[in-house]
């Protein structure tokens, strides 16, 4: 009877957003286990996700569901005790701090070259691409490269600093193009290993650090999509660290993902399975963590490129799987669809969006003129 129960405030809620659920299609959201509805009544968005992975339920359109889902705000249905451990330890723990930093790489970046490599394109550049002009996801990410370095006023001979570097395709773009030097810093060892190998004979250093220990000087920085990983209780030490890094006259670019709703509200599938620790941050944090420090000479939205780039990954992952199924099971296989989808519907429902800031510590001279 209380499955039956669960199940009919399901089907309404989901009629909300104008999905219909059934086990025989057709159907938006294809039950398999009829226990998937106490399972997402108990355990929100961590219990829906896991169910995926367990082959409880499929869809045809997986982004697209979720699309759905966000705009008829569905998700603020489904507050558990999961979503608030997750919110009280994101506000109240710095997860992000000490030997806490390393615990992203080891669990996600290190997964393996591999998958990243068949996933990412032609670049190990695992960040949103810039399609203004771009008709491919290669296209899109040397683009992207290209604004940054355009951004930051790149001139030969300049020393540059990548806070989270990545697999190094942010410096190595840098240094063959615009013919500076450049230090680089991750806390992924598979990465690091990667990236000296990618700008071996370039005038780059990589190294396996946090970057609480920078102390010494660049002409211009960038970081690339580790915001996310920072969190909260370090948004200001982290500006620090960059400001005492950056000479007078530098240039500071922080690409990130940002969020419209409310601060440290990390979702509790995500934070399992995918980027343990991580934290979106929200224009308020940002803005404070920052003053006194930066002027913001430009704050630059392209999120809905976003969609697109994570379109294609997954298009990449779904072709590259037939070799990727000798590491990995099946089950590995539908979290992977589970996260590329979400994320894809986060920017396609505009919840996130994507920003690039640049940053000065006094001030352009005459302003800043800002490319695109």
């Amino acid at each position: 009877m209380r499955q039956q129960s669960l199940k009919r405030r399901a089907t309404e809620l989901l009629a909300l957003a104008g999905i219909h659920a059934s086990d025989k299609p057709p159907c938006d959201l294809c039950v398999h286990d009829e226990r998937l509805y106490a399972r997402v009544f108990a355990h929100g968005s961590l219990g829906l996700g896991e169910a995926y992975m367990d082959g409880w339920w499929d869809s045809e359109d997986l982004p697209g569901l979720f699309t759905r889902l966000l705009c008829a705000q569905l998700d603020e249905e489904l507050k558990t005790l999961d979503t608030l451990i997750a919110h009280l330890k994101a506000r109240f723990i710095n997860l992000q701090r000490g030997e806490h930093a390393f615990e992203i790489g080891k669990a996600h970046y290190d997964l393996g070259n591999d998958l990243f490599q068949a996933m990412l394109g032609e670049r190990l550049v695992y960040s949103c691409g810039y399609w203004a002009q771009a008709g491919n996801l290669d296209d899109a990410q040397v683009a992207k490269l290209d604004l940054i370095c355009r951004k930051l006023r790149l001139q030969p001979g300049q020393r540059v600093l990548d806070i989270g570097c990545g697999w190094g395709e942010a410096l190595k773009y840098a240094a063959e193009k615009y013919g500076v030097q450049g230090v680089g810093i991750t806390v992924s060892q598979e990465q690091a290993a990667y990236a000296q190998s990618l700008c071996a004979g370039l005038p780059v250093e990589i190294r396996l650090q946090d970057y609480h220990e920078l102390d010494e000087p660049f002409d211009a920085i960038m970081s690339i999509g580790m915001f996310e990983h920072v969190g909260a209780l370090n948004y200001r030490s982290y500006f620090e660290v960059a400001r005492r890094c950056l000479r007078e006259d530098g240039l500071f670019l922080l690409h990130c993902i940002g969020s419209n709703g409310a601060p440290s509200r990390p979702d509790p599938w995500i934070e399992k399975y995918i980027f343990p620790n991580s934290m979106i941050p929200v224009m308020s944090q940002t803005a404070t963590a920052l003053e006194g420090l930066f002027v913001v000479e430009d704050w630059h939205n392209f999120g809905a490129d976003y969609d697109r780039t994570l379109t294609a990954w997954r298009a990449n992952f779904d072709a590259a799987w037939p070799a990727l199924a000798h590491h990995y099971d099946e089950r590995f296989r539908r979290m992977w669809h589970y996260y590329l989808a979400v994320s894809a519907a986060v920017f396609r429902s505009r919840r996130d969006q994507l920003w690039q800031l640049t940053l000065s510590p006094r001030g352009v001279p005459g302003g800043y003129r800002v490319p695109r």
